[in-house]
């Protein structure tokens, strides 16, 4: 009984080896088929760094790779401006004598020219110098009679030469005094048809009329009609607006490197999309020791008086070419309130580097800092890179 019952059992024990067998076989596969997945899957999950991207080959053919250059750069400085009167095209007309203003023919804003009455005073002044030159030109027609008579009695043997001497000198005195009388008229505002009128009629005439200097527009008017004025007192002021300063104040850390001829850009703020185009015409030799700036300007013509005074302006001044290392803007990446760049770290592999950058110009920028020579960066396709990158991270997620 006990032989049959272990030949009976030896079967079994063979079945439960085999089924043993197939079930280590079945769970290797499923391991191989696990382990192939993780595989898979390792290339489709993004890095640990979620900076870091593998770019695919795919991608690789959309991106190229170089290194920052070198390049001139000139820098450019720009300032607020504002629009000033030239000074040397200001006249200030006032009256020489004081006198009461008894016609009063300007306004501001009116344009005159040169010569044109703007008031008439009545000067006390003006009859007290036409009174002097009367007397003079009286005397020296007494001291011309005197040296005439002078000559005939020297011919008589009367007198002596010494007498006509002394005549002829007191009549010089006399054409010294007329011709001082005569020059402090014309100072005084007197035209010469007045002052030969003057001298022929011998009418004294106590009004006198302020006239212009110049052609240009009347910037201010600062007396009134009946006004009694002295001799410094300014009746208007008159400017040529033809002619213009563009004028800025430049932070004196930024001054060093200005100088007269520099090219200027601006643009005026009431009149945009009108560029104005010119070079530097002073920089001042001083500094500003309340607001620690430097006063600069250029001209600018204004024939058809679109420009005003006290109008404001950005100034934009070219500085001088400096050799500075650049990368293009394409390979620029924005994240956040900062900017990146894309360095290779293996042939397939990029991390993004915040880097600190400067002004753009022809569609390079300037490279502050960030990056050290001879790294190498993705210069074109960094917005493809970079939304690959971002995919991956939500996926990821």
């Amino acid at each position: 009984m006990r032989e049959i019952q272990s030949i009976r059992t030896r079967p079994e024990v063979a079945g439960t080896g085999a089924v043993a067998v197939l079930l280590a076989a079945v769970l290797l596969a499923g391991c191989n088929k696990a382990a192939s997945a993780d595989k898979e899957a390792a290339k489709e999950r993004p890095a640990s760094n979620p900076m870091e991207i593998r770019a695919t080959p795919a991608l690789m053919e959309r991106v190229k790779v170089g290194e920052a250059g070198w390049a001139e750069v000139g820098g450019t400085l720009e300032v607020a401006a504002r629009v000033e009167v030239d000074e040397s095209r200001v006249a200030r007309v006032g009256a020489p004598v004081m006198g009461r203003i008894t016609e009063l023919d300007v306004h501001e804003g009116q344009q005159v020219v040169r010569g044109q009455v703007l008031a008439v005073l009545n000067s006390t002044g003006l009859s007290d110098a036409q009174l002097g030159l009367l007397k003079a030109m009286a005397q020296q027609q007494l001291a011309q009679r005197a040296v005439e008579r002078a000559e005939q009695l020297l011919q008589a043997g009367v007198i002596g030469s010494a007498e006509l001497r002394r005549r002829e000198a007191e009549l010089a005195q006399t054409a010294a005094d007329v011709a001082a009388s005569r020059d402090q008229l014309r100072i005084l505002g007197m035209p010469p048809d007045a002052l030969e009128n003057l001298e022929k009629t011998r009418t004294i005439n106590s009004l006198l009329r302020v006239t212009s200097h110049m052609d240009g527009t009347v910037m201010a008017r600062k007396v009134a009609p009946g006004q009694v004025i002295q001799a410094a007192d300014t009746l208007a002021e008159i400017a040529d607006l033809t002619q213009l300063w563009l004028v800025a104040d430049v932070p004196e850390q930024h001054a060093g490197t200005l100088s007269a001829g520099q090219t200027v850009q601006a643009e005026i703020a009431a009149l945009a999309g009108v560029p104005i185009k010119g070079k530097l015409a002073f920089v001042s030799a001083t500094v500003n020791p309340e607001t620690r700036t430097v006063r600069v300007r250029m001209d600018l013509p204004n024939p058809q008086r679109r420009y005003k005074p006290a109008m404001l302006a950005t100034m934009s001044i070219a500085d001088r070419a400096q050799r500075k290392r650049v990368i293009p803007a394409a390979a620029v990446v924005r994240d956040g309130d900062k900017e990146h760049v894309y360095v290779q770290s293996s042939p397939e592999v990029f991390t993004l580097r915040p880097v600190t950058l400067g002004d753009e110009f022809d569609g390079r920028r300037v490279l502050v800092d960030g990056l050290r020579a001879g790294e190498k960066i993705v210069v074109d396709g960094a917005f493809h890179l970079n939304n690959e990158r971002i995919r991956l991270s939500v996926q990821g997620a």
